[in-house]
């Protein structure tokens, strides 16, 4: 591939050995990294070794199942490292095209997450929000939080809190604070109505304001404040206009999430936890760590690719009948041990 990745190669060998079982073929496949390992740009990541006729067909197929696995691993690692102390919920199967991609994309998420553990001690992904890939995070069935249509089905954020709590009594959730706009008033109102779950860690309020507008009680000057006092250095760096953004601007900025925990806080719902989602790529998720914003659960399925033309993987043919061969310019894939 021809930018660094994490190396991703289960599906893509697990297929090929049951290809080979269904033909009644052998191919000598040698993958070049263990799972999860870095892969510099241009590094060959598998050579397989067969019959020039029983693998042509599969050439595509096969590339389709690494190249776009190793690059949301990738940002999933990213993702994990930059936000050691968090915890992440992979939310992207509604943006994937099929079960299959879905499959390749929460595989991708698990090792990816799994790397960071080894090598940044993060906590990681945890888990994803469907139940059909949920095996990859060690879990049953999927997580989640409450559905944007249950808040404006129930009427107010405050009535949709009390039905599950009817639905699913003692059962700990996750309530969404923005449907009216309301975040800071309805997170409250949520606190309130059950201390004890609160007191107890078991309401967590998933902040996912729309990008055209300030969290209540927010705007520029405000934001600007809230981050002088909490981590001053932090806001004064040099910063794009994207990390400003993400820093003070509109939807869930840096200081939308230390302002509404603050105000829990203050009303003494200390142990509420905060869900924060909306477009946390690895790159908002660098701008968050940047300036340790308070978020306790990211839910994300921004560790898919962006730029879909960065996960195109190549094969080449390196030998015939054990003879080194290369295209012309490829000479950096012959294998270095023959």
């Amino acid at each position: 591939m021809r930018r660094p990745v994490i190396f991703c190669p289960k599906l893509m060998v697990d297929w090929l050995e049951n290809i080979c079982e269904i033909r009644g073929h052998s191919f000598k496949i040698e993958p070049c990294f263990e799972e999860g390992e870095w892969v510099g740009a241009g590094e060959p990541l598998i050579y397989i070794t067969g019959s020039f006729q029983n693998l042509v067909d599969l050439e595509t197929l096969y590339l389709q199942k690494l190249g776009s696995a190793c690059v949301a691993a990738y940002n999933a690692y990213t993702m994990c490292s930059y936000l050691p102390k968090v915890q992440f919920m992979a939310m992207d199967a509604r943006h994937c095209a099929g079960s299959e991609m879905a499959e390749m994309m929460a595989y991708a998420a698990s090792v990816g997450s799994e790397a960071a553990q080894k090598e940044h001690d993060a906590v990681g992904f945890v888990g994803n929000a469907n139940n059909s890939t949920s095996y990859f995070f060690n879990q049953n069935k999927g997580l989640g939080t409450m559905p944007h249509a249950l808040i404006g089905y129930a009427g107010s954020t405050l009535r949709a809190a009390e039905m599950f709590a009817e639905s699913f009594p003692n059962e700990p959730f996750t309530v969404l604070v923005d449907y009216y706009g309301a975040e800071i008033t309805d997170a409250l109102a949520v606190c309130q109505k059950f201390p004890e779950m609160a007191a107890a860690g078991n309401i967590s309020v998933r902040m996912d304001t729309h990008g055209g507008r300030f969290i209540e009680g927010l705007d520029p000057a405000t934001s600007y404040a809230v981050l002088e006092h909490h981590i001053p250095r932090g806001i004064r760096q040099y910063r794009s206009e994207q990390e400003l953004k993400w820093l003070v601007g509109t939807g869930v900025s840096a200081a939308a999430i230390y302002y509404l925990r603050d105000e829990l806080d203050k009303a003494g719902f200390d142990k509420v936890k905060i869900v924060a989602s909306s477009g946390f790529s690895h790159e908002k998720c660098r701008v968050m760590g940047s300036i340790k914003a308070p978020i306790d659960v990211v839910g994300t399925g921004s560790f898919l690719p962006a730029n879909w033309s960065e996960t195109y993987a190549t094969a080449d043919i390196i030998s015939y009948d054990k003879v080194p061969t290369v295209k012309l310019g490829r000479e950096f894939l012959l294998r270095k041990d023959k």
